[in-house]
């Protein structure tokens, strides 16, 4: 054959492969693995027998599942001490086999883990793809090369969470959603869309897309890329098209510029979504497309100014969180990702702190939806140690990787607004600490130059200058309190360095008042993000016993500092930041005679990341007549308390005040009240009631329509309430839980710090009057009822459809 019919052989064989092989197509691969907790020796062979170990879907994480021969997930004895919440890592092994039709020999072949904690390899077919030690950040193979089309394949996947590697709950294994591809030899490269949008006016924006393609065909491509733009309404409002040649066994990037008439802007109030929708075509075929969702807005961070979004200047009402999702351990499921923002934003806040660690890829896609800023960060340490196994031992050979999944991953969220290098990094104040944080900012700005850098800095001292000289904004860990007593370290600063634009990366909520009016008063202070914003699983106790900690601390096993506990109900000190935040609020809370659990009368003076001791509870049999401490947390200009309809006075609650009133009330059961006015208007009430013995349960969905996807949840809140429908703050009864239809229970809860009991049973004791069940969605169709009963009590039900 002459070398010209032989090129044209080639080229329509290549061009009928692609038109059997539609453009790429990513399935979730979560469903149908098996596990084993422990050590399997030769379980990455293809050959070797799993069938003995356990059925799982993914997301994963079995350190929240009972202890082997137990009905707990906690032992005093365990690795993890307070630091984990005395959960239990170690060894364990995944496998799933899977067949990649023989039609789609010729196609590439990628497989991604959003997260796995920790220490992953990954075999196919026996062969090793490789390690990756980070547990935080995704990773991905072309596993081409070592697939057998038409054939059974089996991917097996060892994971190693050992010895001290973390300071809260990690949970083990792989916790994120796992993802398959199939794709022409031509493809957008993974991560390889990139949206910024530079230049916006009220008339138009300016819109630069930059697209990096691979040719892994063994001929060059002769390609038209073509990125059109869609509004929220999914029309379509610009369209652009570049041609490029790419040699075989390369990559191109191909920069576009579209332009978009009278933008909607993205903001927190009105979270305008575009969609970027980018097609490679070779002549007529489509080889590849890709739907990427971005915002169009602008920020902007100065002294002058503090932070601006679309050039209005506003405050950061932040909070941190880790990664855990409470009775469901780390498993990050796209609806218990969605939900702790959609409760976080119910509370007033604007934008959270993912510490200390990238989080999944759906909470940043729940934040672009409802409009929450982040700060996404890296690490919590870098080549110096905080615990024995953490990842300093992998920093100076896995930092660039970790980066960079990090920053390709995330950079087209509009939710994101600041890339942080790390938390409280121990060589902060040495000259090595400023260096590598200069090699960092310097690897960021190479991948994304369209947001400022920073860290969150604790030991706040000049010394730390050179360090905070390598960063755009400045996170100050504790700047009201902690470990040193300046009255106003802000003003300090900025008294040195008036340009240093800064915030309250990590506040105590004990000090909640004076941290947010430091952040009003302080144009140059952006923010202020409270320790923590929801309550999670490990650094137990530091709520209450607080530092330093010990073995004897068990049963504690959850940080209780949170405002929102780890149900999603909100806790005293969130109804106070209502107060600091939002107008017209009023709440209502009790100061018990005995302390709610056992004092550490060595605690650290400096370990504040408690609240009051205070409930929402008049229920005090035995105290008649006695004197109760009673709180109001207030945003009107004045609150009365009355109690039993009769007036104990009114009280300003404002700036001088604190926002609180407080009374020393003779217990009478029955109703307290309080009443928030502003001038002789009243705006808002807060009541408690006694509760009578609980009559009867009732249960609440938060949604009582989910999908039939195998992943959508429903959380039902259980009730022990009174003939008047009033919770009893203080029923503990055991309740036990039945499920029937096309669903699970997943988890169940009931946010008592010291409980040990299973997260995974399907019973749990009420705490404070309630307990909380998960519920997720098989694959079919139908109805789920959940029935729930208590001794004594009359069985209730409820039921969610799944679509």
């Amino acid at each position: 054959m002459k070398p010209t019919a032989l090129l044209l052989f080639l080229l329509l064989f290549s061009l009928a492969m692609q038109a059997q092989n539609p453009p790429g197509k990513t399935t979730l691969f979560d469903a149908g693995w098996r596990f084993h907790r422990g050590g399997a020796q030769g379980a990455e062979k293809a050959g070797f027998d799993d069938a003995k170990w356990q059925p799982v879907d993914l997301p994963h994480d079995w350190s929240i599942e009972d202890l082997p021969g137990t009905s707990s997930p906690f032992h005093p004895d365990a690795i993890s001490q307070t630091s984990g919440g005395f959960t239990t890592g170690g060894t364990g092994w995944y496998r799933k086999t899977f067949v990649v039709p023989a039609a789609q020999k010729g196609q590439r072949v990628q497989l991604q883990f959003d997260g796995i904690y920790m220490n992953a390899e990954v075999w196919l077919n026996g062969q090793s793809m490789g390690r990756h030690p980070y547990g935080y950040t995704s990773f991905w193979y072309d596993v081409t090369d070592k697939v057998k089309f038409g054939e059974s394949n089996v991917v097996a996947v060892e994971v190693k969470n050992e010895g001290a590697n973390s300071r809260w709950y990690s949970g083990s294994g792989i916790y994120r959603h796992v993802w398959l591809t199939v794709q022409g030899p031509v493809h957008i490269e993974q991560w390889g869309t990139y949206l910024t949008t530079p230049d916006i006016t009220a008339t138009s924006a300016q819109v630069k897309a930059e697209t990096r393609v691979l040719n892994q065909s063994a001929q060059p491509a002769q390609l038209t890329l073509v990125t059109r733009l869609r509004n929220p309404k999914g029309k379509e409002v610009a369209r652009t098209e570049s041609k490029q040649t790419i040699a075989a066994g390369a990559a191109a990037t191909v920069a576009q510029t579209l332009a978009v008439k009278s933008p909607e802007r993205w903001s927190v109030d009105k979270p305008a979504l575009y969609t970027a929708l980018t097609e490679v075509y070779q002549g007529q075929q489509l080889l590849d497309q890709q739907e990427t969702p971005f915002g169009i807005r602008t920020i902007s961070f100065d002294a002058q100014n503090g932070f601006r979004l679309n050039g209005q200047a506003m405050k950061l009402k932040g909070g941190c969180f880790h990664h855990d999702n409470g009775p469901l351990g780390a498993k990050a499921y796209d609806r218990a990702e969605e939900r702790k923002i959609e409760l976080l934003k119910a509370s007033g806040y604007n934008a959270i702190r993912c510490s200390h660690n990238p989080p999944s890829p759906a909470l940043l896609a729940a934040c672009d939806r409802l409009g929450m800023l982040v700060i996404d960060e890296a690490f919590d340490q870098w080549r110096e140690a905080k615990n024995p196994f953490d990842y300093h031992l992998y920093f100076d050979r896995w930092w660039q990787q970790d980066v960079a999944s990090m920053v390709l991953r995330d950079r087209n969220h509009p939710s994101i607004i600041l890339w942080s290098l790390g938390n409280e990094i121990p060589e902060r104040g040495k000259p090595e600490g400023a260096k590598t944080a200069r090699e960092l900012a310097d690897f960021i700005r190479t991948l994304d130059t369209s947001r400022p850098i920073t860290a969150a800095v604790n030991g706040l001292a000049p010394d730390k200058d050179p360090y905070f000289a390598e960063l755009d904004v400045a996170g100050y860990n504790y700047a009201a309190g902690g470990d040193h007593h300046q009255k106003d370290i802000y003003a300090q600063d900025h008294a040195r360095l008036p340009n240093r634009v800064m915030y309250g990366s990590e506040t105590y909520p004990l000090e909640a008042f004076d941290s947010w009016m430091k952040t009003l008063d302080h144009p140059y202070v952006i923010g202020d993000f409270v320790w923590t914003a929801f309550d999670y699983i490990g650094e137990a106790s530091i709520g209450w016993l607080g530092y330093w900690q010990y073995q004897n601390f068990y049963p504690w096993n959850l940080a209780f500092c949170g405002d929102i506990d780890i149900c999603g109900w909100k806790r005293p000190q969130s109804y106070y930041r209502d107060a600091l935040w939002q107008p017209n609020q009023v709440s209502l809370f009790v100061k018990p005679p005995t302390p709610s659990f056992p004092l550490n009368l060595t605690k650290e003076e400096w370990s504040k990341w408690e609240w009051r001791d205070v409930l929402a509870d008049w229920n005090w049999p035995g105290q008649e007549n006695k004197p109760l401490t009673v709180e109001v947390y207030s945003s009107c200009e004045q609150v009365e308390l009355q109690l039993n309809g009769k007036s104990l006075g009114t009280k300003p609650t404002n700036r001088s005040t604190q926002y609180t009133a407080t009374w020393t009330v003779p217990y009478q059961p029955g109703e307290l009240k309080a009443i928030g006015r502003n001038g002789n208007k009243q705006v808002g009430t807060a009541e408690l009631r006694t509760a009578a013995q609980p009559t009867r349960l009732a249960l609440t969905a938060d949604r009582a329509s989910i999908k039939a996807n195998s992943q959508d949840l429903s959380y039902i809140t259980v009730e022990l309430l009174d003939s008047k429908g009033v919770r009893h703050p203080k029923a503990e009864s055991a309740l036990k839980f039945e499920l029937s239809g096309p669903g699970t229970i997943v988890g169940v809860g009931n946010a008592n710090p010291t409980s040990t009991e299973s997260y995974q049973r399907p019973q749990r004791n009420a705490w404070q009057g309630r307990a909380l069940v998960v519920v997720k969605s098989g694959e079919k169709a139908g109805k789920m009822t959940l029935r729930a009963t208590a001794e004594g009590l009359p069985a209730a039900e409820v039921t969610i459809v799944a679509r």
